[in-house]
């Protein structure tokens, strides 16, 4: 998975949302999906190509090609025309996920523009059980996959029962359908109602779905999927894998239907999908492009009735390196780009060829909270170090010792705040006290602190002595290939630490040496961006001490609550109570009790002050053409709402 690697039933309210719920039944009122008026197949149009294909009866009528109820989609600036193809870059063989953010959008839900509301998708409507344990979901009659075939309940009964829960092609089920150790009882009502059980409340179902690793239901068509699986096929397949060239069924199914996150999923043009436009030209080993050309029976229409997309297609050149995809955007080889791109550094250069290139510049959000969090390992084997690090008047007098505003304008370029961890000041759970304390510069209020807490003595370098006579002195581990911003960050800690007595060292390791570190938490200290900005019930681990890999200040206590006390040390009382808030929260399905029990723990978060960081995570940018259309001006930047997707590159359009 990519790095950055909400429900009780309420039947009048729209949409889930992290203000309220979304009830299924009112689904189709949701802010930017209107509903289809009377009679609204009859005057719907196609673009020319699909018009002449069915002309000559290669095709179908458009009326027999779309759903009952098709997704009735408001373009962004206005209704566009039909034509041109895209020009997108992907870097290397390995960024397969550069065409899911562009093309693969189809799950059950998805996330509006805000990143607030999970709206109708796949889906028109759900029902939820007051216990968030059940949902049923009412698909769209007469919706088709790209070859033309039926897409319904069948489908995504197959893809639970014969893939997902099949070991031949799963060691073990995907991890975000499995509660209580099982996936969900999935049951066809009908052709076009589909009920899914689990064995204990997710009230986080509808979000999940909407992000790309909540997919599955409807990645897989029956009718070609089921070829390749031994329940269906079992004669049959010996010959298939010898054609493919692959040992077993499960490299086999990978291979002909692909995965979430794999190339192979863009590297057969055969397979039928739900998405705007199907591949031409795969995505495999030597390609020095992938094309891509538009599905005759996408299910979205506008507000006109035009089935979209309006683009013809996609053409995705390959690069070898960053400078060459630099070249084609500021040369304005590239209709639509931010991937790869879009560092601060890089900016200045892009915006200044925006007129040579022909293109603006949008901004995307950045879905985290902050830029550098500084987690000193609260859980240190040490047990002097242990003591200094789990005192909260030491974690302060650090953080107000650090001269925020010097670091934002060296190494941010000014383009950022003072900010410690929460959800971003947009966000609807913005906590003023868990975001903005202890960020002012102050390093007399440091001194006093210090002074108080037994550090008065100084060697002849300045440095504090600790109460048993040895220099305060540790290391920050930081990996210098990832995230080389942090390592200028910690030179200037370094500084602004020593000028109160503080010695530290820039500890800059490999990526597996740092992982291996913190997991088995044998460090003093390390920085890391801090996640939650967008996401604060999905990415929490910094306020709350729940993720043995995430919660870097107090790996011990986080297994402690992944093993249910198995493992790991038994975490302060604060942290308990925050755990069982985070759990309540995960389990109900009424977003507006998710935020009451989220604010009740970042209440406790703020009061313990585990943590500290120094600015907010800057928001970054992309490019559009000037001649294409209905690209928002500004759209988050996640993994959860990979981007650009979730904007619906269908409705963008080309002017002339």
């Amino acid at each position: 998975m990519e790095r950055q690697d909400m429900k009780e039933e309420h039947p009048r309210d729209p949409h889930v949302t992290r203000r309220g719920f979304m009830s299924g039944a009112a689904g189709l009122a949701a802010a930017s999906v209107v509903a289809a008026p009377a009679g609204a197949q009859a005057p719907a149009r196609e673009a020319p190509d699909l018009a002449q294909a069915v002309q000559a009866g290669r095709l179908p009528p458009l009326a027999q090609r779309l759903p009952q109820n098709p997704l009735v989609v408001t373009p962004v600036e206005r209704v566009g025309t039909y034509g041109g193809t895209i020009r997108r870059g992907l870097r290397g063989s390995a960024d397969h996920n550069g065409i899911l953010r562009m093309v693969g959008n189809q799950g059950l839900t998805r996330w509006n523009l805000e990143f607030t509301d999970v709206l109708p998708n796949v889906a028109e409507r759900w029902e939820v059980s007051q216990d968030s344990s059940e949902y049923t979901f009412y698909l769209r009659p007469g919706m088709k996959w790209s070859d033309g075939q039926p897409f319904g309940a069948d489908d995504i009964v197959f893809t639970f029962e014969d893939v997902l829960a099949n070991s031949e092609v799963y060691r073990s089920p995907p991890a975000i359908f499995v509660i209580a150790g099982r996936l969900p009882t999935v049951t066809k009502v009908n052709d076009s109602t589909v009920r899914f059980k689990f064995a204990g409340p997710y009230g986080m179902l509808l979000q999940q779905l909407a992000t790309p690793l909540g997919q599955h239901p409807t990645l897989f068509a029956k009718h070609y999927a089921s070829r390749f699986l031994t329940k269906y096929n079992a004669a049959g397949l010996p010959e298939l894998m010898r054609a493919a060239g692959v040992q077993t069924v499960g490299d086999l199914f990978r291979a002909k239907c692909g995965d979430i996150e794999i190339p192979a999923r863009w590297g057969n043009p055969e397979k039928p999908t739900l998405d705007p436009w199907v591949v031409a030209d795969p995505y495999v080993g030597g390609a020095t492009r992938v094309t891509m050309r538009r599905n005759p029976y996408f299910w979205q229409v506008d507000t006109e009735g035009k089935q979209l997309p309006y683009i013809d297609g996609i053409n995705f050149s390959i690069a070898q390196d960053v400078e060459s995809l630099m070249l084609d955007v500021i040369s304005g080889r590239m209709d639509i780009q931010e991937r790869h791109i879009d560092t601060l550094q890089n900016k200045p250069t892009v915006a200044q060829n925006a007129q040579r290139g022909n293109y603006r510049l949008f901004e995307t959000v950045n879905a985290n909270s902050q830029q550098v969090v500084v987690y000193l390992n609260q859980t240190h084997k040490d047990a002097t170090m242990r003591a200094i690090f789990q005192n909260k008047e030491f974690r302060e007098a650090l953080s107000v010792a650090i001269n925020r505003q010097e670091i934002i304008e060296i190494v941010y370029l000014g383009q950022s705040e003072p900010w410690q961890i929460g959800p971003r000041p947009t966000h609807p759970w913005y906590h003023e006290r868990l975001s903005r304390q202890n960020t002012e510069f102050n390093p007399a209020k440091a001194n006093q602190i210090l002074d108080r807490l037994g550090y008065n003595r100084r060697n002849a370098q300045r440095i504090r002595l600790r109460p048993d006579g040895q220099p305060l002195f540790f290391a920050v581990d930081v990996i210098p290939t990832l995230y080389p911003d942090q390592v200028d960050v910690l030179e200037l800690l370094k500084r602004h630490w020593a000028e109160v007595g503080v010695d530290v060292k820039v500890n800059t390791i490999e990526r597996a040496l740092f992982f291996t570190r913190t997991d088995s938490y044998d460090h003093d200290a390390m920085v890391w961006p801090g996640p939650g900005g967008l996401e604060p019930i999905t990415a929490a681990w910094d306020a709350i001490c729940y993720h043995p890999q995430g919660s870097r200040y107090a790996i011990a206590w986080a297994l402690w609550y992944a093993t249910n006390g198995r493992e790991g040390q038994e975490p302060p009382e604060s942290h308990k109570r925050r755990t069982r808030l985070y759990d309540q929260a995960l389990a109900t399905s009424d977003v507006r009790v998710q935020g009451e029990l989220m604010k009740q723990a970042f209440d406790l978060a703020a009061e313990s002050f585990d943590v500290f960081g120094i600015c907010l995570a800057p928001n970054l940018f992309g490019i559009a053409s000037n001649r294409l259309r209905n690209v928002p001006a500004r759209m988050p930047n996640a993994w959860s709402w990979p981007n650009p997707g979730p904007s619906l590159p269908q409705q963008y359009f080309f002017t002339s």
